[in-house]
C-alpha cells in the first residue's frame, strides 16, 4: 500500500479545495522578483477586479484605501524578514463600498518555491464592523457615565438654591435623581421591543423634568410642541439628543444659573418637524464652544442617521438656540 493510498480521503487535493471554497478563502501567489500576483477566481472577486493571468502589486495597490496604502506597501515589503506567520488587515475600495481584507502568509521566505511565495486573502469586513461597533459602544458608555456624574453634581447645585434645610435638599435631590433615572431609561432601547410610542410633548417633559427647579424658580423649563406620537425606535435617539443638550446646558448654559430659562417649541413644514431649543439668561458666550467631542458626534449621528434630520446651532448674546430638524416619518416609526 502506497503512502497515497493511506492518505485520509478528506485530505485529498480535490476535497481540500472544497474546504477552501467553503471557508471563503482566496489564494494568492507572489513573485518576489517582479511583484506580480496570481490569484484564484475568488481573489479577483474579492478585490472587485476583472480576471487576468497575473496582476501587479501596484495594480492591486490602486484599490487599497488611501489611508492604508503606504502601510500595506511597507508591510508586504517587510514580510520576507518576518519570522513566522504574519497577518495584515487593510481596507480596499470596491466601487463605492469599503471592504476589509486580511492578507496572511509566512515570513522569512518560508514555503517559497523558486521565487514565489504563497498565502491567502480573507474577507474580514464583518469582523471589523463588529469591532468598530464595540469600540463605539464602549466610547458611548464612557461618555454617558461622565455625563451622569456631571449631571448629578449640577442637580445638587440647583437643588441647593431652592432649599433651606438639609432634609429638604435630600428629598428634592432624591426626586430629581429618580426623575433622571426615568429619563435615562429612554436613552436606551428596551429589550424584546418593550414599550409603546409616546407623545412628543410628554417625552420631552419627562426628559427635562430632572433639570427644572422645584422651588422658587419652578417652571423655568417650558415645553410647547406639536401633538404627535413618537415611535419606540425614534424615542431612544431623540432622548439621547435631548439628554446631551440638557447636560451641556447644565454645565455651561442657561440651566447652570438661577435666572436661566429653556423653551422647547416646534414648527412644521411638509414632512419635516423642527424642534427649537432656546436658552436665555445663561452665562455670556463670547465664542461658540468647540464641537469636536464625542458627545457632539453622538448627537450628530443620532439626528442624521436615526432621525433623518440635521441640527444647527446659533450662539448669540441671549444664549444658545439649537434647531433640530427631523423627518416626520422616522420620528413616528
Amino acid at each position: 500500500m502506497t503512502s497515497h493510498d493511506r492518505k485520509p480521503h478528506a485530505w485529498r487535493p480535490e476535497n481540500l479545495r472544497l474546504a477552501v471554497e467553503a471557508a471563503g478563502v482566496s489564494l494568492w501567489a507572489w513573485n518576489v522578483d517582479d511583484d506580480r500576483f496570481t490569484m484564484d477566481e475568488r481573489g479577483f472577486e474579492l478585490w472587485g477586479i476583472s480576471w487576468s493571468d497575473t496582476v501587479t502589486f501596484e495594480e492591486l495597490s490602486d484599490h487599497i484605501h488611501p489611508a492604508d496604502r503606504d502601510r500595506v506597501r511597507a508591510g508586504f515589503a517587510a514580510t520576507r524578514a518576518v519570522l513566522g506567520p504574519y497577518e495584515t488587515d487593510f481596507r480596499i475600495m470596491v466601487e463605492d463600498k469599503v471592504r476589509w481584507v486580511s492578507a496572511r502568509g509566512q515570513g522569512q521566505d518560508v514555503g517559497i518555491v523558486g521565487r514565489t511565495m504563497f498565502g491567502i486573502f480573507l474577507d474580514v469586513t464583518g469582523r471589523k464592523q463588529a469591532e468598530e461597533g464595540h469600540e463605539l459602544l464602549a466610547g458611548e458608555m464612557s461618555h454617558r457615565v461622565k455625563n451622569l456624574l456631571a449631571i448629578a453634581a449640577g442637580l445638587a447645585e440647583i437643588t441647593s438654591r431652592s432649599t433651606t434645610t438639609t432634609a429638604d435638599m435630600a428629598r428634592e435631590l432624591s426626586q430629581r435623581l429618580t426623575a433622571l433615572g426615568r429619563a435615562h431609561d429612554l436613552v436606551r432601547p428596551l429589550p424584546g421591543g418593550q414599550g409603546k410610542a409616546a407623545l412628543l410633548g410628554d417625552l420631552l417633559s419627562v426628559l427635562l423634568a430632572p433639570y427644572d427647579d422645584l422651588g422658587a424658580f419652578s417652571g423655568r423649563i417650558r415645553v410647547a410642541v406639536e401633538r404627535m406620537g413618537v415611535g419606540e425606535a425614534a424615542a431612544t435617539s431623540l432622548a439621547l439628543v435631548v439628554h446631551e443638550l440638557a447636560t451641556n446646558s447644565l454645565k455651561y448654559g442657561a440651566l447652570s444659573v438661577e435666572a436661566g430659562t429653556l423653551d422647547v417649541s416646534s414648527t412644521s413644514h411638509d414632512s419635516e418637524i423642527a424642534l427649537i431649543w432656546m436658552e436665555r439668561g445663561g452665562p455670556p458666550v463670547s465664542t461658540p464652544p468647540e464641537r469636536g467631542g464625542f458627545g457632539s458626534k453622538l448627537v450628530d449621528r443620532s439626528v442624521e442617521r436615526q432621525l433623518g434630520g440635521s441640527i444647527d446651532y446659533d450662539w448669540d448674546d441671549g444664549g444658545l438656540t439649537a434647531t433640530v430638524r427631523l423627518d416626520r416619518g422616522k420620528l413616528v416609526a
